[in-house]
């Protein structure tokens, strides 16, 4: 009997113990949860405003910025000379390298720019066809440029390429701003390049062209 006294004895023991270690691990959990609790409330006090603005400017952008073409066309209007050329007359803008080169400026605001979606042939070309259709393109891009305003993209932060050349998109609208009208535009540059056999296309889909074949 004494036995089966001393074995019960230690069941209720071991009950007792069993309770004790399960109040405690909710208690543990229960001040988790609480602690969880306080320290989101407190990172949302300290990051709500950053996050409200993130919202908003996230909003602004994807709903109500302006169109692209709203922002990055700019009239250029002023005439090109030849580079190496002197010209008379009205102040050029800038003057023709090659056949998808241009630089404008002047002294230490002189900024080269290259005319994208064309390659024209290099005036050092690797035979004198090349070369001799390069000059081709040359004269054909300076008359192009001047026959009046025409517009380009990239406003004042355009991308540029590996050589810090500005990169720009050309083309000449049916009417003009000084017109007083703006319309669709009728001709972009690197078509009529490419129309005339002087360029060849370029990026994406673009093939490159032997001009000594």
């Amino acid at each position: 009997m004494a036995a089966a006294r001393n074995a019960c004895g230690a069941c209720g023991d071991a009950l007792l113990f069993i309770k004790a270690m399960s109040k405690r691990r909710r208690t543990t959990r229960s001040k988790s949860r609480r602690a969880g609790r306080s320290r989101l409330a407190d990172w949302w006090l300290v990051w709500r405003v950053p996050v409200l603005l993130l919202v908003v400017m996230a909003a602004w952008w994807f709903g109500f910025r302006p169109p692209p073409d709203d922002r990055e066309w700019v009239t250029v209007t002023a005439p090109f000379a030849l580079c190496g050329e002197s010209r008379s007359g009205k102040r050029p803008a800038g003057c023709v390298v090659d056949g998808d080169t241009v630089v404008i400026g002047f002294g230490g605001s002189r900024r080269r720019i290259r005319l994208t979606g064309f390659d024209t042939p290099e005036l050092d070309g690797a035979c004198e066809a090349e070369s001799e259709l390069a000059r081709t393109a040359r004269a054909r891009l300076h008359e192009w440029l001047n026959q009046g305003a025409f517009e380009w993209s990239g406003a004042d932060d355009p991308p540029y390429d590996q050589y810090g050349r500005e990169l720009r998109e050309v083309r000449r609208p049916a009417t003009t701003p000084s017109s007083g009208a703006t319309g669709e535009p009728v001709e972009y540059l690197a078509e009529t390049m490419i129309d005339s056999g002087l360029a060849a296309q370029s990026g994406w889909g673009g093939q490159g062209r032997d001009w000594c074949a």
